[in-house]
Parts: C-alpha cells; structure tokens; sequence
C-alpha cells in the first residue's frame, strides 16, 4: 500500500504563462510518469500553446478559467506563476477546492499580502510552498551541511551580492518595476532569491540601516539598486548589494565568513577558504537550466504524497518578505530598524 501510494502520479495545473513557465513545463516533463502536466491557464490560451512543444507527455490543455481547475478532480497541486499582483484573488478559490500551491516568488507585492496568501492556505488545510530555488543547488546543500557539522566555529560577516544587468525593455513590459504589479525593484524581483538563501543559513537579522534608489541607467518606478548594513540576531554583521544596473552582469554570491573558514556560495559551488590555508570546492555541479525548479517541483509533488513540509513552506518565506519590508522603511525614512522583536 505505502509503495502505490508513493508511485501515484500527481496532475498539475499551471497558472500562468509568463518567461518562467517555459522552466516549469521543462521541469515538469523531465519528472517523467510521477507529475502530469494536465491544464496550462492563461488569460490567452492561444499564445500560450508554445508550451505543448516543451512538454514531453499528453498534451495540457490550455484555458482561461481556474474554474476548470477546480472543477477537476486529476489535478492536486497548482504551480502559480503569475504577477505578484494577481495571488490572493485566484489562490483563495483554488485552496478553498483542495488544490496545493506551489508559488512562485515573490508571495505578495507586500509583507501584508504574503501573510494573507499563508494564511489563506492555513485555514484551508492545503500545502504552500515557494519556488526558492537557490536552496536546492548542490552548492547551498553542501554549504548547508558543513556549517550544521559546526567545524566552521562562530559566524562573523555576511556578504550577500546581486549584481545583475537588465536592458531597458525589461522594465518597458507592462508593470515591471512598478508597485503596483512587482510591488517595488531589485529586491523583492531579483535579490529575494539570495535574501532567501542567506537567512536558511544564517537565522534571522535583528537591525537593517539601507537605502534605495533608482540610478539613472533606468527608466522605473521602484529601485534597481539597494544596498543594506546588517546586523544578525547571532551577533554576526552583513551587507547586502543588489542592482539590476551592474553591466556586465556577474554571478549572486552569498559569502559567510567564519572563524575557522570563508565561504563563498554561487551557481558553481561553494569556494571553502580554510584559515590554515585549504582551499576546496563544494557541491559543483552541471545543471539544465530547469534543473532546480525540477527539483523544487519534485519535492513538493512527494511532499503532498507524503503529508510532510515542502522544502520551503510559505510561513518559512516571510523571513524574506520581513527583511524586504525594512530595507525598504529604512531607506524610506533614513533610519534603522529593529527586527529583533
């Protein structure tokens, strides 16, 4: 009985049809037999058909009403991956259907939102969880590992960076960097994703003193560079830059420095300095570029089989949003704020 119930396909639906959805149908067809792509949503089913052509299996049907998602009975988990404006009005009827929700980041424009989406799913007994895909990489799993083994002794500085590049037609789509679609810029589009990171290894920031702006390479409503001083409840002290004006654009990096050894934690592998002079690399790896959100994928499909936690749970993702939110009254009103209550 537990090696059926352990092999039973899951049917997806995905919400949404958006650059990212070429990840999740590529993601999905490399599962192979344990998901089923079964319904693609989108406001144009029409445009979205490309899709059928990634997707290795029964072709999906494309529709336009989440109503046909409810209404069946083959289809377990949602992917969302929507704009961060349109959560909390589409997943409330699916979690109120039984259906789990597998969202992509950020979990609302604000930390408001992203409570009420969690809190949505709560009351209806359904499981959240949030494509935080930086966790699964080989390199944060086997940096994740070393410091749980405490041969790295006390944590001391954090150094989270972002420096990416996007052309202006990125931001001329309908919304981007505006409040009112992404709920701000770099930091809750791009960085959240290394914000995310930082904190699973880290524990939670107690004072943010940051600031924010728009440089003059963009034309957009919110910032395409943050930069934040950090101080870590564990005593340790951090920083964070991330801009979306930084040409060429070079790899995210998180880097912990520890009493007994630095870290440094990219796409790659981690980079471990020993102070005695070692130097190694950690959890390298070659990946597709669906690679990781297959894995996410795979873990929450086996965590609804299981009736288990998924990999990041949507109550675990606000310690982002948290962060998020005072970098953004800091740099706003010009002072620091206290977190540590």
């Amino acid at each position: 009985m537990a090696a059926a119930e352990e092999e039973r396909r899951v049917g997806v639906a995905l919400l949404g049809a958006g650059m990212i959805a070429k990840s999740h149908v590529a993601a999905l067809s490399a599962a192979g037999d344990r998901l089923r792509l079964e319904a693609v949503v989108s406001r144009h089913p029409e445009r979205a058909g490309y899709l059928a052509a990634l997707y290795d299996g029964p072709a999906p049907s494309f529709i336009s009403q989440i109503g046909e998602v409810i209404d069946d009975p083959a289809i377990e988990m949602v992917i969302v991956a929507t704009p961060p404006s349109v959560r909390a009005e589409v997943i409330a009827p699916l979690a109120e259907a039984g259906k789990h929700i597998l969202l992509e980041k950020p979990v609302g424009r604000t930390l408001g939102e992203a409570e009420e989406v969690v809190e949505i799913c709560e009351r209806a007994g359904v499981a959240l969880g949030v494509v935080f895909q930086h966790r699964v990489r080989a390199s944060s799993r086997a940096a994740a590992e070393l410091i749980a083994s405490g041969a790295l002794g006390a944590l001391g500085v954090v150094e989270i960076a972002v420096p990416a590049w996007r052309e202006q037609s990125y931001y001329d789509e309908l919304g981007r960097g505006t409040y009112a679609r992404d709920g701000g810029g770099v930091v809750i589009t791009n960085a959240i994703h290394s914000i995310d990171l930082a904190l699973s290894l880290t524990g939670p920031v107690a004072q943010v003193q940051a600031m924010m702006a728009t440089s003059k390479l963009h034309r957009m409503e919110a910032e395409d560079f943050a930069v934040a001083g950090l101080r870590f409840a564990n005593g340790a002290v951090g920083s964070l830059v991330a801009s979306t004006a930084m040409f060429p654009q070079r790899s995210e990096t998180v880097a912990l420095h520890f009493e007994q050894a630095s870290l440094r934690i990219g796409r790659d592998g981690v980079v471990v300095n020993w102070r005695d002079g070692r130097e190694e690399v950690l959890g390298a790896e070659e990946v597709k570029k669906h690679d990781w959100h297959q894995r996410v994928i795979e873990d929450f499909a086996a965590a609804i089989r299981e009736e288990r936690a998924p990999l990041v749970t949507g109550r675990e993702a606000l310690a982002a949003h948290r962060l998020i939110e005072a970098i953004e009254a800091s740099s706003r009103d010009g002072k620091s704020v206290d977190l540590s209550g």
